[in-house]
């Protein structure tokens, strides 16, 4: 039993050092994090917006209106770069 402990031993050591040269792609880099910071921000921000109990002044739909934009045109530059 004490040698088929040790071989497993052994065979663990050399999968754990054999396979993180093989790291997942996920491992990669971040691809344009600040593409993506924006978009939570801007997430964010409209949620603010639209649970505000008032209307910044008569300037909250645009707003809205213009943080929506943003989003879809962040959103396609990043499926453009897929």
């Amino acid at each position: 039993m004490k040698r088929f402990t040790s071989s497993f031993a052994v065979l663990a050591v050399m999968l754990a050092l054999t396979f993180p040269a093989m790291a997942p792609a996920s491992a990669a880099p971040e691809r344009h994090p600040e593409i993506r910071q924006a978009l939570g921000a801007l997430h964010r921000a409209k949620d603010h917006l639209e649970h505000a109990a008032h209307d910044f002044g008569g300037h909250r739909v645009e707003a809205i209106r213009a943080t929506d934009e943003a989003i879809r045109q962040l959103q396609a530059c990043l499926d453009y770069d897929k």
